[in-house]
């Protein structure tokens, strides 16, 4: 995760503080709008702060009143510690709003500064419009650079401007109509909102790799959402998701719909049901919880063991080590504990303490480990520096055997989609068969589960057609279904199948 240069104390250098834990996959960020309400800013913080998990780095609101126009907020941190003080919430009157919560994948990485922090705004010909982005550009280095070569000034290192630039470029008359233009020159993932004087617009792209979802508030408001944990903190009922290859225009008239992509077979990322999405949210018409739960059920079939606890690591394991209990008929218990108030390193990161390592988050629970064979679930092994410490941790509280596994399957390449992830290099699993892995962890044994596993647990009971799959999934399969321009050019080898007709 990146952080402003000369980072403060919203920016902990610890190396195991929540904002920068490296051996997990982080999503790019979240997004939220809401039309048709008195001071809709206020519900906007709200849903950001529903959201914050998707992005803890930085968050912006743009609003528009008809007397004051358009008003914007930028910060560093949490939208608690920005978005709920009455003298900033204050200078964003009016019934229109977006926001934004941000966790940096492309961009200023490491040296973020504050006009990378979205939504973004433009003037145009017929007003002014606002955006904010969560995915990833897969073709952006070539756009700029076009975009650049024919006088486009950037004033930020994201790759989101483009599509700013793109909808001044365009020349059609109205803002939703150039925003159509731009997304058809735009390759990769993207679930948008988006604003004008007077409209609400939401767009997920042909694959419909990121989700997006619509809500209402009563009878004539509306409001746009990553996920559905955001609607219920404002009260909002769910109405249904913005469908692959949409674009939504929502004023005060209701909400029009249009298809401007060429049609493809969606493939959202079957990740956000391992882990980005919040274990309380609705994805694909299905519970984020028992999906996981259900994943835990399908690697105690894969891979039983016999063993005395099982026990999650808090808290993104906790369901699947559920589910895998409750199949498996061996106990579950709450091995590890978290700290649940640390926010931020409250000491002077010395050598010692940084050795601490992650220690400062997590604790075992002695008095319930001694002695006993343990079955650890978690979501993933990305690097494995986290894998390894905790099973140092139960170790060292007398365990007698410590058996891992793994809720997802292994993660062996990169994400371009709007997912931080490291160099193919440095995933574990790129380089490292499941038994090598086992080892370099040095536990007893561990088991990942399968693609087919996963894909049953997400309610595909014939697993994971090879021929036309029906998720992105390239993370585990390396099966990347848009090109990733950018990185080719840099000399990436990757698979790739034609898509399904």
């Amino acid at each position: 995760m990146s952080h402003p240069t000369g980072a403060d104390d919203r920016f902990p250098t610890h190396p195991f503080d929540p904002f920068f834990d490296d051996d997990k996959l982080h999503e790019e960020c979240g997004v939220f709008g809401v039309i048709g309400v008195t001071d809709a800013a206020n519900f906007v913080a709200l849903g950001l702060h529903a959201l914050q998990h998707r992005g803890q780095e930085a968050g912006g609101i743009v609003a528009h009143h008809p007397d004051h126009g358009f008003n914007s907020a930028r910060r560093f941190g949490y939208v608690r510690d920005n978005f709920t003080s009455h003298k900033v919430m204050e200078t964003l009157p009016g019934p229109l709003a977006i926001g934004h919560v941000r966790y940096s994948t492309a961009g200023s990485k490491g040296n973020t500064a504050i006009r990378d922090v979205q939504p973004f705004f433009g003037e145009f010909a017929m007003g002014g419009a606002a955006i904010a982005h969560n995915g990833n550009i897969v073709n952006a280095e070539e756009l700029r650079r076009e975009l650049i070569g024919r006088g486009s000034i950037f004033q930020s290192s994201s790759d989101s401007e483009c599509i700013i630039h793109l909808m001044a470029r365009s020349y059609q008359k109205n803002i939703p109509e150039r925003m159509k233009d731009a997304l058809r020159r735009v390759e990769g993932a993207f679930s948008i909102v988006a604003m004008t004087r007077t409209k609400l617009i939401g767009v997920r792209d042909a694959l419909g790799v990121r989700p997006l979802v619509l809500g209402r508030i009563g009878d004539g408001a509306w409001v746009l959402s990553s996920e559905t944990c955001a609607l219920d903190i404002i009260g909002a009922e769910f109405v249904r998701e913005v469908e692959p290859g949409e674009m939504v225009v929502i004023n005060g008239d209701g909400i029009e719909s249009y298809m401007p992509f060429e049609p493809r077979k969606p493939r959202s990322c079957i990740f956000e049901h391992v882990y980005f999405s919040r274990p309380d949210s609705i994805l694909g018409g299905q519970s984020v919880y028992e999906t996981r739960r259900q994943i835990g059920v399908e690697l105690a079939r894969e891979a039983p063991v016999d063993a005395d606890l099982v026990c999650p690591v808090p808290d993104s394991g906790t369901p699947a080590a559920i589910g895998f209990s409750q199949e498996s008929g061996i106990p579950y218990a709450m091995g590890i504990i978290r700290n649940q108030y640390m926010g931020r390193t409250f000491i002077e990161p010395t050598e010692q303490i940084r050795n601490m390592g992650v220690r400062l988050k997590l604790n075992v629970n002695r008095a319930l480990i001694r002695g006993k064979r343990v079955i650890l679930v978690d979501d993933s092994v990305v690097r494995g520096t986290t894998s390894r410490k905790i099973k140092e941790m139960i170790l060292d509280a007398g365990a007698a055997e410590v058996h891992f596994r793994i809720a997802s399957p292994p993660t062996a390449w990169p994400c371009f989609y709007g997912v931080d992830t490291p160099e193919r290099e440095k995933l574990l699993a790129s380089t490292m068969s499941e038994e090598e892995m086992r080892a370099h962890l040095q536990v007893d044994s561990l088991r990942f589960i399968s693609l087919d596993g996963l894909y049953r647990a997400v309610g595909e009971p014939k697993g994971r057609d090879a021929g036309s799959p029906q998720y992105c999934d390239a993370c585990f399969s390396g099966d990347y279904p848009v090109r990733p321009t950018d990185m080719e050019a840099k000399g990436f080898e990757f698979r790739q199948r034609e898509p399904a007709e």
